[in-house]
């Protein structure tokens, strides 16, 4: 494994790899781990932890890689293909069809965390649609993870399971003949705009590797995501068990609010909260008062809160 200094610099590192799917097309993936401490956690046998991030964005949060090593885990994120490190000027950013596409390179990473030491089952940790993705994925693979943390993950549309009916009749036609075909939706940066330090936020972030407006939503896209959600819904009967983290409340408007430097807005938390129920056997729900939609990428107080109670959960479940 050849591992190359990352963008991010210091003791961070990447690895871009291509990992053939259950379609026979073969895609681009990056790899980006914290560099292990060597003796950390020799004696005991090394844990892991892989990050999945949201659509349309890609690895970059410093913090988080260094909490979870501050809690004993080797730290590794995987920007997937079509995203971030892994974008290719040939490729339509951020598009896949299935989300089980994805499957074939989250197992690489995982084949990879294993050689390197961490031979257990991985923490699985996923952000918005990484959340979705990282749910779907342990539900297929219940040996490999041994802990899922979802930080706001998108599990349903907004509304209810109806409005995802009528959605997917919608799209359906469109993604059957024309699955990249952009969807004339309405263009709104308010999130981004919470986050960046070019706006209001604090956060240094590449619009390289992350568009302001997000990328352009393609109906088959879409179709994978609610197929997903569908998914979801009738249940995954996960055994491990699962921590939610979501903001308390949400500002969804068309329109910016003030509201949305302190709420989700993005997703409606109050249908996730719900939805969440359908994960597993061991499901834990954390409402987190004044957090945007990446409650990691929050103002100060409220991203230590936020990690406390992830601290205070791993205390709970992550000793075994």
């Amino acid at each position: 494994m050849q591992w190359q200094q990352d963008i991010l610099g210091g003791d961070f590192e990447s690895h871009t790899f291509v990992a053939a799917g259950p379609d026979g097309v073969e895609r681009t993936a990056t790899l980006v781990r914290l560099r292990p401490d060597a003796d950390a956690g020799a004696a005991n046998g090394r844990r892991a932890v892989l990050f999945l991030h949201g659509w349309s964005d890609y690895f970059f949060n410093e913090d988080v890689a260094r909490f979870w090593a501050s809690a004993g885990y080797d730290f590794y994120a995987l920007d997937m293909h079509n995203h971030g490190r892994s974008l290719r000027p040939d490729s339509p950013g951020g598009y896949v069809a299935d989300l089980a596409a994805y499957d074939a390179e989250i197992e690489e990473a995982a084949r990879v965390i294993r050689q390197e030491g961490a031979p257990g089952p991985l923490a699985l940790m996923g952000h918005s649609t990484g959340g979705l993705v990282a749910a779907l994925w342990t539900s297929r693979h219940p040996e490999a993870v041994s802990l899922l943390i979802l930080n706001s993950p998108w599990l349903e549309m907004h509304g209810n399971s109806l409005v995802r009916r009528a959605a997917s009749s919608m799209v359906r036609p469109v993604a059957r003949f024309r699955p990249q075909a952009v969807l004339r939706l309405p263009e709104r940066g308010h999130y981004w705009r919470t986050i960046s330090s070019t706006a209001d936020g604090e956060w240094p972030l590449d619009e390289r590797y992350r568009p302001r407006l997000a990328f352009p939503v393609r109906a088959g896209w879409l179709r994978a995501v609610l197929a997903g959600h569908a998914r979801v819904a009738r249940g995954l009967e996960i055994d491990a068990p699962v921590l939610v983290l979501l903001s308390k409340g949400s500002a969804n408007g068309i329109l910016w609010s003030e509201e949305m430097r302190r709420t989700d807005a993005v997703l409606d938390v109050n249908i996730i909260s719900a939805r969440a129920l359908s994960l597993g056997r061991t499901v834990t729900v954390e409402r987190i008062d004044g957090a945007l939609h990446d409650v990691f990428l929050s103002p100060a107080p409220v991203r230590e809160d936020a990690y406390s109670r992830l601290a205070r959960w791993l205390r709970a479940y992550g000793s075994g």
